[in-house]
């Protein structure tokens, strides 16, 4: 299924050659191009990573149609020589390094599904498009990762990808399509074993967050051309549907170096980036999430995501966050209110999203 000459999709094995046991803790996340992890996850991802759980990635596309920052790089374009796919490939390695993750595969092999661009654009129709993909087909790359890794926990976005684009969209169509084939028994038994994922979630932004983060970007000020709006920030939600708040905060400086990694797509100016639009945005360090699926720990909002799972040793969610007022480390993003709720009943299945939802009317591809 995937390139076999990448680190992130070599076996794990003994020095005899047999397979080698994965971590008690396995965390898969499920992207849709290049740098959408480490905006979204990239805290998250490298705590975990620290701590020595099992941090596996598959980003679906290579990104291709993203808008190139750096002037010198502007001949990579998809207008010009369309080699930025292959370049975002170097970013997302030296990014994982960054963030101590080694298992970062690409669904389907790389290069299996295009970047489909904005939506609306003509890019959406290719035949290679991920948003053409059919989603049962792609899935099932998706379940072979997940019976060999056998991830508890699984994020991914939430049905209208955040922000509307057609590879988030469809990236949550296949993760979640995925974790329903994974544990059917009649599901191609030649991808591995069956397996059921404990917990699903997806990102998200407690409002009074972002409104935190952006009174600090007006108050220290930036370089960039311009302050972003709320409608610019993706899965932005009121407090009370987070379930989980991740302090990334001690991993504030690995974030940041991931996202200067990602240096054809990001501009990183301390606590703040912008992406082509040369809008400012904070930079947090505190990641937030809604269960969707599973039971949740035993104090909610959970501080960490492998919480209430049985058979877990280690953090158990009950020294983190009372409520959702953690600040982070560089993003300054204080107090959110008080505690949310779980929608852990939540079905997370509907792959119907609103494709006719407006995407970011910034035009930059995240």
């Amino acid at each position: 299924m995937n390139d076999p000459s990448s680190p992130g999709n070599l076996p794990r094995t003994r020095s005899g050659g047999s397979p080698a046991p994965l971590p008690a803790r396995r965390i898969l996340l499920v992207h849709a191009h290049p740098d959408d992890e480490t905006i979204n996850n990239g805290a998250t991802m490298a705590k975990y990573a620290a701590e020595g759980a099992h941090v596996t990635l598959v980003t679906c596309t290579l990104g291709e149609e993203g808008e190139v920052i750096p002037p010198e790089l502007a001949h990579l374009a998809p207008d010009r020589e369309d080699a930025l796919g292959p370049y975002r490939v170097g970013e997302l390695a030296a990014a994982m390094a960054e963030l101590g993750v080694t298992d970062h595969r690409f669904l389907g092999g790389e290069g299996r599904y295009r970047d489909s661009g904005m939506m609306g654009l003509a890019q959406n129709d290719r035949p290679d498009a991920f948003w053409r993909a059919d989603p049962d087909e792609a899935a099932a790359h998706l379940v072979e990762v997940i019976r060999e890794i056998r991830p508890q926990v699984l994020v991914t976005y939430d049905p209208n990808g955040g922000y509307g684009h057609p590879d988030h969209i469809q990236a949550h169509r296949v993760a979640m399509r995925a974790a329903e084939l994974a544990p059917e028994p009649a599901f191609r038994r030649d991808l591995g074993e069956p397996h059921t994922i404990a917990k699903v979630y997806w990102n998200c932004l407690p409002r009074s967050a972002a409104e935190a983060g952006f009174e600090q970007l007006r108050a220290a000020g930036h370089s960039f051309g311009g302050p972003a709006s709320m409608d610019d920030l993706p899965g932005v939600v009121e407090d009370g549907e987070v379930t989980a708040v991740v302090d990334g905060a001690p991993y504030a400086g690995r974030k940041t170096a991931a996202m200067r990694a990602h240096a054809t797509q990001i501009a990183v100016d301390g606590p703040f980036f912008a992406l082509s639009n040369d809008l400012a945005q904070p930079l947090f360090t505190t990641e937030h999430y809604r269960l969707v699926r599973g039971t949740p720990g035993p104090r909610v909002p959970e501080s960490d995501l492998f919480a209430g799972i049985a058979g877990i040793a280690g953090l158990d969610g009950l020294d983190g966050l009372d409520g959702l007022d953690g600040t982070a480390g560089t993003d300054g993003a204080a107090g959110t209110g008080g505690a949310a709720g779980t929608d852990a009943g939540a079905d997370g299945t509907d792959g119907a999203a609103d494709a006719g939802r407006p995407a970011a009317t910034d035009g930059a591809e995240r």
